[in-house]
């Protein structure tokens, strides 16, 4: 219900809870700016395919800010990082719902 009209006009106060994940420190000092710009120029120069060598970018910036404590030191399996499979070369299908070599699945 709305509190628009009431007697006094109060306004409730709630107080906001951050996400689970997502909200960490900006980097103010710029500590991890050249990794970060590095990887900016990688998605641009594969225009936003999913490389190897961006993937590797970016695993590196997510452990620049985990060293620095800009974020939660989390494990990267959880971070969408998952071990390559040995003996699976890169871009084979492996199931029937792969879609295409560097394909962004969402």
């Amino acid at each position: 219900m709305s509190t628009f009209g009431s007697p006094g006009g109060r306004q409730i106060q709630s107080k906001p809870t951050p996400p689970e994940r997502g909200s960490f420190p900006l980097d103010h000092d710029g500590e991890c700016k050249d990794v970060m710009m590095n990887y900016l120029s990688c998605i641009k120069k594969v225009k936003g395919t999913n490389e190897a060598e961006c993937r590797n970018l970016a695993k590196s910036y997510l452990s620049c800010r985990m060293d620095r404590n800009l974020m939660a030191k989390d494990e990267f399996k959880n971070l969408g990082f998952g071990e390559d499979k040995p003996g699976t070369p890169e871009g084979t299908k492996v199931g029937a719902d792969e879609g295409k070599k560097n394909e962004l699945r969402w």
